[in-house]
């Protein structure tokens, strides 16, 4: 499961009005080689669904990820920091061992 915070959810709502999104558009997120700790977080929208996808629904959002990096982000929390020292969107993922300073970048 990839959980959605109640600030992401926010901003998502904001995202999706502001690019006139339709319903059927989803997050995808995703797990890459790169970054100076070793894997990176990729997020986007998208509306088609992949065969080895997985789809899940948390706080009104649906996400959804590939099988291989659902390894990485299982039980993965989206969030949204923002203001003057905000991040923007992270991912609190209990899987990290360690992250890189910026937190853009991970290993397991």
């Amino acid at each position: 499961m990839v959980y959605v915070a109640e600030s992401a959810k926010k901003r998502i709502e904001e995202i999706r009005i502001k690019d006139q999104l339709t319903p059927e558009h989803f997050v995808r997120v995703s797990v890459t080689s790169g970054g100076c700790s070793g894997l990176t977080y990729n997020m986007d929208f998208d509306n088609e669904v992949k065969a080895d996808d997985q789809v899940f629904e948390d706080n009104g959002v649906k996400v959804v990820t590939d099988l291989r990096s659902m390894l990485y982000l299982f039980n993965t929390t989206l969030e949204f920091s923002g203001g003057l020292e905000g991040k923007g969107f992270f991912f609190n993922n209990p899987n990290a061992s360690r992250t890189c300073a910026c937190g853009e970048s991970f290993a397991v």
